[in-house]
């Protein structure tokens, strides 16, 4: 998913401040997600990294947990057809029941197969914070009403050679595009009949802590604090030392597009005290240990730090995110932060400029200027 994409992704989230920009699409897995893998990451404990869709919309991972007497699946995918592989998949490795199927946010990417589920195993307990609920069933509804007009925005980029800001853009910008148009109706097709259905909602909602057992499997799911979103949960496994983050953490470069960056660095630091061993991010592979948790966390920090002076030096206002944003990229390590997270991949490069960097100087600012 290149910087063009980006900018669709998102639009997709309801982040209005997203910028458009783009670039060529790198030749390996780095921010974008080509092959469909599994891994067991403990006994009983596996990871479905999943490809990006037709339209180059991202895939949330999904992880299973394996007890003595039930399943407990995390993040059900975008797809539908996606979801219905991973259950194929979760039959082979048990022919136990998945009793219990956790949303970690509201985000698309890693609920739109609740329902699929739901079919699969009668029964099931959808569980989520009581904000995720909430937001699923105010936001799903609309995706499907607006789905139809992301293929004459694609068409109206391709015609005018040029993304929403007025840039042109280059031949292989435009490639992707058309790969992401073709890939709209074959997404449509599965979802058109989704609008109408309402198990997609989670059916247990709960605000700070719940413990489950699926048989000498300890899981506890936690809300930590605000970050991604308003309702953010992990999944902890306290014996094996996992944690599943969400999209409160990802890899190669953290999806901060919107959210709550001052409260993330704490949401954060609680997740570092729990001392994971092992940490499934929302996207991107398997992390262990808490270094990259670290490095996401000193980036909030001086972001927020530094959008703190240009607001000073700006002035408070609504209307002085333009100012505060010249005001970062000439005064704020940009390139040191970008080597940091994406090394000399481009399109990791890109991710971060186009998506990351300002979308977390937007949050910031919108979180700073009302003082």
């Amino acid at each position: 998913m290149t910087r063009a994409m980006h900018r669709a992704f998102a639009l997709s989230l309801a982040m209005p401040w997203a910028t458009a920009s783009a670039s060529p699409t790198a030749g390996h897995d780095t921010v974008s997600t080509k092959v469909r893998t599994t891994e067991e990451i403990a006994p009983g404990v596996y990871v479905i990294r999943h490809e990006d869709a037709p339209d180059t919309f991202p895939q949330g991972n999904t992880t299973v947990v394996v007890g003595e007497r039930a399943v407990l699946v995390v993040d059900s995918c975008y797809l539908p057809s996606s979801a219905r592989k991973d259950i194929q998949q979760i039959r082979v490795w048990t022919k136990k029941p998945v009793r219990y199927l956790v949303n970690t946010h509201w985000h698309y990417d890693h609920t739109m197969g609740n329902g699929v589920y739901r079919d699969a195993f009668p029964g099931i307990a959808v569980v989520a914070h009581v904000e995720t609920r909430k937001q699923i069933a105010g936001y799903n509804p609309q995706w499907f009403a607006r789905f139809p007009e992301r293929a004459a925005r694609f068409q109206k980029v391709i015609d005018e050679k040029k993304d929403s800001n007025g840039k042109a853009l280059s031949a292989s910008e435009l490639a992707e595009y058309r790969t992401a148009l073709r890939g709209v109706q074959p997404v449509w097709k599965e979802f058109r009949t989704l609008g109408k259905r309402t198990d997609m909602v989670p059916t247990m909602a709960f605000d700070g802590t719940l413990e489950l057992d699926l048989g000498r499997r300890e899981v506890r799911l936690v809300h930590l604090g605000r970050g991604n979103t308003a309702g953010d949960i992990i999944v902890h496994l306290p014996a094996e030392k996992i944690v599943v983050a969400g999209d409160l953490l990802d890899h190669p470069v953290p999806y901060l597009g919107g959210g709550y960056p001052l409260e993330l660095v704490d949401t954060l630091e609680r997740m570092r005290r729990l001392e994971p061993a092992t940490i499934v991010p929302g996207h991107g592979k398997v992390l262990r240990g808490t270094a990259y948790l670290a490095l996401v966390a000193d980036f909030l920090r001086a972001v927020i730090a530094a959008v703190d002076r240009e607001v000073h030096r700006a002035g408070s206002g609504s209307q002085k995110l333009a100012d505060v944003k010249e005001g970062m990229r000439a005064r704020f390590p940009v390139a040191e932060w970008r080597k940091r997270f994406a090394g000399d991949d481009k399109e990791a490069a890109d991710f971060f400029d186009g998506f990351a960097f300002d979308g977390v100087v937007t949050a910031a600012y919108a979180a700073l200027w009302p003082r």
